[in-house]
């Protein structure tokens, strides 16, 4: 098992740093690490799940599954992220979590949840603070997809993406890694896959993405298109 104090998500600056009661407390409270290959998944939709996951190295995403057949492309995964939580408090994996990339995933046993929030406030608050993030992204896409115009909407995503990855590390000289198809894409946003492809042409004096790298050439242009701000992330604490 990695130990926590070699973790190299404390050492970023997009999170918060942990007191030596925090590290104490977290060092006994995880039960181990989940390593995945790319394609490999880590909870399907509908299982009923003893652990919960925070996103260590690697990206991922969760998927809903279609009764044609289909599945769509509901959030992306990301270092940081907290994975399975919502399948703790309702009962059942709401989507299917596949890795993209190799990933690393740190793990937490449910039973040990009343021990968080009775133990340790500020990790229970670090929790909540987490899943209202998520909550308020969501909200945001379904915004996004409501309310933009195909542009925008690429605009937009690829700008948080990009700005996501760039705080975590994941994006040395302006290149991150995002290992993701066009289709997944399309998905997320509520295009068509040659809407997609056309979209990303026109953006390509701004923006590129191919072969799994995603290169911004001007954030300013890309945040005036997408009809939003350029900021970095708030600052969020980690579990």
């Amino acid at each position: 098992m990695h130990p926590c104090e070699t973790c190299a998500l404390r050492k970023k600056e997009l999170f918060s740093p942990f007191s030596e009661s925090d590290l104490k407390f977290m060092k006994e409270f995880r039960t181990g690490d989940v390593t995945l290959q790319a394609g490999e998944i880590l909870h399907n939709e509908g299982d009923e799940n003893a652990f919960f996951y925070t996103a260590k190295e690697g990206q991922g995403a969760h998927f809903k599954h279609l009764a044609n057949g289909d599945r769509q492309l509901v959030n992306f995964i990301f270092p940081g992220d907290v994975v399975g939580l919502q399948a703790l408090l309702s009962g059942a994996a709401a989507t299917t979590a596949i890795a993209a990339s190799p990933m690393l995933l740190c793990r937490f046993h449910k039973h040990k949840l009343a021990a968080l929030f009775r133990d340790n406030p500020e990790r229970a608050y670090a929790l909540t603070w987490i899943s209202a993030v998520e909550q308020h992204f969501l909200g945001e896409t379904i915004a996004t997809l409501g309310q933009r115009s195909a542009a925008q909407r690429m605009a937009w995503a690829l700008l948080k993406i990009h700005t996501r990855l760039s705080a975590v590390g994941l994006a040395p000289n302006g290149v991150a890694a995002f290992p993701f198809k066009q289709r997944d894409l399309a998905d997320a946003l509520g295009l068509s896959l040659v809407h997609t492809n056309k979209t990303l042409a026109k953006l390509r004096p701004y923006v590129t993405w191919d072969h799994g790298e995603l290169h911004v050439f001007d954030k300013n242009v890309l945040a005036d298109i997408a009809l939003t701000d350029h900021e970095a992330p708030q600052r969020r604490p980690l579990l």
